[in-house]
């Protein structure tokens, strides 16, 4: 007798590329397997406890540590074999720039690929819908493949969602450059808007770059998993999935190069700055000498005269501006 479970669960039974029953409960899977020999079947588990987890992997011999690493928070990206069946761990993100700072969330998704069953683990909700919409799409591929179906239909969504988020984040830089461009350099908010974004660049990287060691171990013709026919359509979510990384490597250097451009336009403003001041500190050492000498009570000629004042003025005007003129010739002023 099959355990029961606690969690939501979603379910589908395929056979020959349709879809015969859907939505029925956890407890009569293995009936309808038994019914129809011939078909492969969708076990969806939403936010699982160890209990429940515990009971399917009773029911389908699922191994402990990929157990383990389907209830663990935050597991990497992978591809894991087992005797009788796969463990895969891959990330659905979506990017979220309307926000302060701009945000990545993303959906793991566990999966378990045993011969006849795919099934599925979700930490948080959302892509249940998209999954669903894809396989359903897909109709006529369907026909031609069983567990690989399914599990193309997986990697094609997953990978989809980081190509569009990488797409996102590039996209969102454009109002960036142009700031970070401007004369004078960018304002505080804009610069650590770009910092917010390489941090978001770096953390959909995370979840990204592995995709597709994933995809070609899955689909290697010695795996035995992928039939002749999907093998094709394994490869271009491997070319999705490696232009995916491009552009965030791409979006990444285009962020690194911006911040340090802004940088320099910083350092810059400020060589310039310190120029200026001591330009002028120079300028005002000039009175400040003479006067300063004279102030020691050494009579200098026309001491006590109108003219001698008028000399002494005259002195410091004639210095003072010479200086000036050399000092804006150089470009210090």
């Amino acid at each position: 007798m099959t355990a029961s479970i606690s969690c939501p669960v979603q379910t589908r039974l395929y056979a020959q590329g349709r879809v015969i029953e859907q939505d029925f409960g956890y407890a009569e899977l293995p009936d309808r397997l038994r019914t129809h020999p011939d078909a492969v079947a969708w076990l969806d588990l939403l936010e699982p406890s160890a209990t429940d987890l515990a009971a399917v992997a009773a029911e389908y011999g699922l191994h402990p540590l990929a157990v383990e690493d389907a209830l663990a928070e935050r597991e990497r990206p992978k591809l894991d074999r087992y005797p009788d069946h796969l463990f895969v761990n891959v990330y659905a993100v979506s990017f979220d720039h309307g926000g302060e700072p701009p945000e990545v969330h993303k959906v793991e998704i566990s999966a378990f690929v045993t011969a006849r069953v795919l099934i599925t683990v979700h930490k948080a909700e959302g892509t249940v819908d998209e999954l669903v919409e894809r396989w359903d799409a897909d109709a006529g591929l369907a026909a031609s493949g069983g567990i690989d179906f399914l599990l193309y239909g997986l990697f094609d969504v997953v990978v989809d969602s980081q190509y569009a988020a990488a797409r996102k984040v590039d996209e969102a830089m454009d109002s960036i450059e142009d700031a970070m461009l401007g004369e004078g350099g960018a304002p505080r908010p804009v610069r650590m808007r770009g910092f917010a974004l390489r941090r978001t660049l770096a953390q959909l990287r995370r979840a990204v770059a592995p995709m597709q060691d994933v995809v070609t171990e899955v689909s290697r013709p010695d795996g035995g998993l992928v039939d002749d026919d999907l093998r094709p359509y394994y490869r271009d979510v491997e070319d999705h999935a490696e232009r995916a990384l491009e552009s965030i490597e791409h979006s990444l250097t285009r962020i690194t190069e911006l911040l340090d451009a802004d940088l320099n336009e910083q350092s810059n403003i400020l060589n310039d700055i310190t120029r200026k001041l001591a330009a002028w500190a120079a300028i005002i050492a000039v009175p400040t000498a003479v006067t300063g000498y004279f102030g020691q009570n050494v009579p200098f000629p026309g001491f006590g005269q109108t003219w001698g004042f008028v000399e002494s003025t005259a002195l410091i005007l004639i210095g003072g501006g010479a200086l000036y003129f050399y000092l804006k010739k150089r470009g210090w002023l």
